[in-house]
């Protein structure tokens, strides 16, 4: 069965994307830990991030990294924090988050779900700071 990542990355669900390419997308999260909270997901499902190969790992941390330069220069944080769990859905997945504590990384302490009206937002300040690395 399809994990939600799938579905999104398939059309089947609606997501706000900032990235995509042929081996992974990212999109930002439904219920966000901080403003502009950013997914970066392969397309194909791999269920534990250790069992994914070297060079899928560095190009998924490679996009995480220019996502994270693009929420720097578009949000106001003091730093850009990463997290891999994979508890939530068994889709390998980083967590890519705009942060100014420590407190930003408490997984219970979500947003409510967002509507991809107030996700379009931030994710247009991502993809326009994004625009400009290239």
């Amino acid at each position: 069965m399809a994990t939600i990542f799938t579905k999104i990355i398939n059309g089947e669900i609606p997501g706000t994307f900032v990235h995509q390419d042929e081996k992974c997308v990212a999109f930002l999260d439904v219920a966000p830990m901080t403003e502009g909270h950013v997914i970066v997901v392969p397309r194909e499902e791999i269920s534990h991030w250790i069992d994914a190969d070297q060079d899928l790992l560095d190009h998924l941390m490679a996009v995480a990294r220019n996502i994270g330069r693009a929420q720097k220069e578009a949000l106001d944080c003091d730093r850009i924090g990463l997290m891999v769990v994979g508890y939530e859905v068994p889709h390998l997945h980083i967590h890519v988050l705009a942060t100014n504590s420590m407190d930003d990384f408490d997984i219970s302490d979500r947003a409510p779900m967002q509507t991809p009206e107030q996700l379009e937002g931030p994710a247009e300040k991502i993809r326009q700071a994004l625009a400009k690395q290239s």
